[in-house]
């Protein structure tokens, strides 16, 4: 006869099964999945995700954009987004706005000034249950606005959501470029594909050539450079529809996404 804690942790893999399943389910119709990741806050990782994913849609492209940053979950917020997600029957059905379909932590705060104070379990459940029960329908590409840094919250994504690949933002400061090279050795300790290397905020104020510097040491590719720009105060909509500078810039980088994408054997619409 089996143990208590031999039974306990049989049904603890079965629902980890079930688990796996159920979110393999729900991925099955989008084509390309994409982090969007940064070593330490304030680099502008969220804006990033937003006009890539605008960027895409604009494209012609069936857009996702899943906001995993529990404790600052902002890309609704960047993306204008007023109306929430639908929940029904157990399922979420995205919000969706200039093309792109999103879901974010933000959409289910009562107070959005409030705190999440939320430890490791917390956290992993919240991102599971996204996972499980979103129904993004058909898509070309999700793109996932991961929890900056190396600790739990972005490793419960990296194990439970097959990537085809991350976008690492970085600034031209040297100690955002060593925590981007912290967050690109774990996605390599994790057997995943760095797509490339972007710098945000490139220009007077904060200099320029951290992000291409950093590509070259660590043999990643460099997608290019983001200026720091006063049309981002513009809060209206998302910078690379409202400013056509900003809207080449990102052209630029979702073509060098692509180009790696390929490389690594990955095809992309």
């Amino acid at each position: 006869m089996p143990t208590p804690q031999e039974n306990a942790r049989l049904e603890q893999i079965k629902r980890s099964w079930e688990q796996k399943r159920q979110i393999t389910d729900r991925l099955s119709k989008i084509g390309t999945k994409i982090g969007v990741y940064s070593g330490k806050g304030g680099v502008g990782k969220t804006t990033v995700a937003v006009n890539l994913a605008v960027t895409l849609a604009k494209e012609g492209n069936r857009v996702g954009l899943l906001d995993v940053d529990i404790d600052c979950p902002n890309a609704g917020k960047v993306l204008g987004v007023t109306e929430k997600p639908e929940y029904v029957d157990g399922q979420i059905f995205p919000a969706e706005k200039w093309g792109v379909k999103v879901v974010s932590m933000g959409f289910f705060q009562e107070n959005e000034e409030e705190a999440i104070i939320w430890r490791g379990p917390m956290i992993h459940n919240a991102i599971n249950q996204f996972l499980q029960t979103t129904d993004w329908g058909d898509l070309d590409y999700l793109l996932v606005d991961l929890p900056p840094g190396t600790s739990d919250s972005p490793l419960t994504v990296m194990q439970t959501l097959p990537m085809d690949g991350f976008v690492v933002v970085s600034t031209p400061q040297y100690l955002a470029s060593l925590d981007a090279r912290r967050c690109i050795n774990m996605i390599r300790k994790l057997n995943m594909n760095v797509l490339g290397i972007v710098e945000n905020y490139t220009g007077e104020v904060f200099g320029q050539g951290g992000g291409e510097a950093l590509a070259k040491d660590v043999d990643a590719p460099y997608l290019g450079n983001l200026a720091l720009r006063s049309s981002y105060q513009d809060q209206s909509k998302p910078t690379s529809l409202a400013d056509s500078a900003v809207a080449k810039e990102y052209s630029h980088v979702v073509k060098k996404v692509k180009d790696s994408l390929k490389k690594f054997g990955r095809d992309a619409a």
